[in-house]
């Protein structure tokens, strides 16, 4: 670690944080990184000089132990921790992660209309016009090149970064899976197969296209696209996604072959995280139809794997009224198949996905407790409910958003699985 000061800049090139994901509430940093501290931020950089992390120093900030972090999407999201009260029992983390775009959060709150929190953001691009008029006094060359690749990557380059993450992958990545919130939703996107079994009429995220698998050729060509495109900041991630919305759909053997290639060409071995993690949606007729095969490969794997069912609802009115085109006793018997999976296999966790709002049909909440009625075993503490607010212009108030928020906990109380509020992030 390389510590410089000039002006009232203090540069630190080579900081080590953290090498494992931990549920802390207390700032925390991962991976490798530098960072340039001012008398009113600290900004933290990746290992390609791009803006990562800022968090305030002055009176005017928020609060102290809270930060703001740009996804590699360049998407700024706010880490709060308000009170600390009922946090951790609503998603599952002791920090809250406000989004800079629509979602479906019933938290009460909007960092983003805060001066200091804008404030933040446009300082990190006066930052770089400084370092412009500093830079050819800079020494030596390891503080020269780290401040090089800073100006380098400026808002516009940041921004055109982002499009191109997404024409590599020649898709949008509209949601990530719920457990990705266990690697603080660092993960590279790879998608193997396009649009949805089902195209539900509820859904906002999807594409509305048919599924379709990718070619193994178009596969291999994104992994050794998104290799280049991370560069030296690859150490830093140790988590795939396969998308889009079902890949478990996509079969034994594309499954296979994407994981085992992303791990190889990433060379996650080399990761400076420990651990490697995979992360996937599946679908009621994917869950039924995969053979055990399937899962004893994906067992085998050089990673911890993490499926999400979006079963919706175990309520037959409930799932007529949100369009989804799949008879209840399907749902019913892909949730005692993600049962059998949690039990069977050390190295995989499936957890479902239903939806939570106020206009649902009376019977919808009271029919999820069914499906673990009677069930003496739960899987042994894997797996999990992950409750998804549909949030609409009604349900824009503030007193709205707190009587589901009592809902949620009463359900939580209630449920013999773990539940958790579902925070729809895009990357």
């Amino acid at each position: 670690m390389e510590s410089y000061q000039f002006d009232n800049l203090i540069t630190t090139l080579g900081k080590e944080g953290a090498r494992v994901f931990s549920k802390v509430s207390f700032p925390i940093r991962h991976g490798l990184y530098s960072e340039i501290k001012t008398p009113d931020f600290i900004f933290q950089f990746n290992l390609n000089g791009e803006i990562k992390y800022i968090q305030g120093m002055g009176l005017n900030w928020p609060h102290p132990a809270e930060w703001l972090k740009r996804t590699v999407g360049n998407d700024w999201i706010y880490y709060s921790s308000g009170d600390y009260k009922d946090l951790y029992d609503y998603i599952g983390e002791y920090y809250f992660p406000y989004l800079s775009y629509p979602s479906n959060s019933i938290m009460d709150g909007d960092p983003f209309g805060d001066g200091e929190v804008n404030f933040a953001m446009e300082s990190w691009q006066l930052l770089q016009v400084k370092l412009k008029k500093m830079i050819s006094e800079a020494k030596p060359r390891s503080l020269k090149d780290f401040l090089t690749r800073i100006i380098k990557n400026d808002e516009a380059t940041l921004k055109q970064r982002s499009k191109k993450l997404h024409q590599l992958i020649n898709g949008q990545i509209t949601v990530l899976p719920p457990e990705s919130r266990h690697v603080d939703y660092e993960v590279i996107p790879i998608i193997i197969a396009d649009g949805c079994l089902y195209n539900c009429g509820f859904c906002r995220v999807k594409t509305g296209q048919d599924f379709v698998p990718r070619s193994p050729k178009d596969i291999i060509g994104q992994i050794k696209n998104l290799k280049r495109f991370y560069g030296q900041d690859l150490q830093n991630y140790n988590a795939i996604f396969l998308g889009q919305h079902d890949a478990l759909s996509a079969g034994r053997e594309l499954l296979e072959f994407a994981a085992r290639n992303a791990y190889d060409i990433f060379e996650f071995e080399r990761s400076h995280l420990k651990g490697t993690c995979l992360f996937l949606f599946g679908s009621v007729d994917s869950m039924i139809h995969s053979k055990n095969h399937l899962f004893e490969t994906l067992n085998d794997l050089p990673f911890s794997t993490f499926i999400n069912i979006g079963l919706e609802s175990n309520d037959p009115m409930t799932l007529s009224a949100l369009k989804k085109p799949v008879p209840i006793d399907k749902v019913r018997g892909a949730f005692g198949r993600i049962l059998e999976i949690n039990r069977k296999y050390e190295k995989i966790e499936v957890s479902v996905n239903f939806v939570f709002g106020k206009d649902l049909p009376p019977t919808h909440l009271p029919s999820l407790f069914e499906l673990t009625k009677n069930r003496p075993d739960l899987s042994g503490g894997k797996g999990a409910f992950y409750l998804s607010p549909m949030v609409d212009e009604g349900m824009r108030d503030r007193d709205s958003k707190r009587e589901l928020l009592r809902k949620f906990l009463k359900f939580k109380t209630q449920c013999r699985l773990p539940a958790f509020i579902y925070l729809i992030q895009r990357l």
